[in-house]
């Protein structure tokens, strides 16, 4: 499989193929989910282990991440400050629901794609792209959201494609 990595050609492609992306998703949605997930978490484990995020690091770019109660204290505690400092230098809150999410993008431990606080980091950053977990055909939304984003859900996606043998 012929890995495409540049973040232009990702953009270019997701922004060209955005109509087929949600002929895609509507394919996705008569499949059996438990079949599609562990399609998808094979080819997760497979490209993603191709991929070297520190070398992109467009995630830490441009997503805005959300913090769990956890991770504050996780963050506060590795930075050496309370968590009351922490939260006025680095958190507010979501005009949607009110959850706290860092309050800059880029992240501001992101120094040359590389996390200065990798061992702390929030579990939103933890656990992205996401494709490691059930339902995938659920959270459908956002995967076509990072689609443009991520090398790994761009590669995963269009592999996804052939071996479903999607034909627009």
């Amino acid at each position: 499989m012929n890995i495409i990595r540049d973040l232009t050609l990702i953009a270019n492609l997701a922004t060209e193929r955005e109509e087929e992306n949600y002929d895609f998703r509507s394919f996705l949605k008569g499949k059996d989910d438990k079949k599609v997930d562990a399609i998808v978490h094979r080819l997760n484990e497979d490209i993603s282990a191709q991929i070297d995020c520190t070398q992109c690091g467009n995630c830490c770019r441009s997503l805005m991440i959300t913090l769990e109660k956890a991770d504050t204290t996780r963050l506060s505690k590795h930075l050496g400050i309370t968590k009351e400092d922490f939260e006025k230098k680095f958190v507010e809150k979501s005009a949607e629901d009110q959850t706290n999410i860092f309050n800059k993008i880029p992240c501001h431990f992101l120094d040359e794609n590389k996390c200065t606080v990798y061992e702390a980091r929030p579990n939103d950053c933890r656990e992205f792209p996401h494709l490691h977990k059930p339902g995938f055909t659920s959270r459908l939304f956002s995967v076509i959201d990072n689609y443009g984003r991520c090398p790994i859900v761009f590669n995963v996606f269009e592999a996804l494609k052939k071996r479903l043998r999607f034909k627009v």
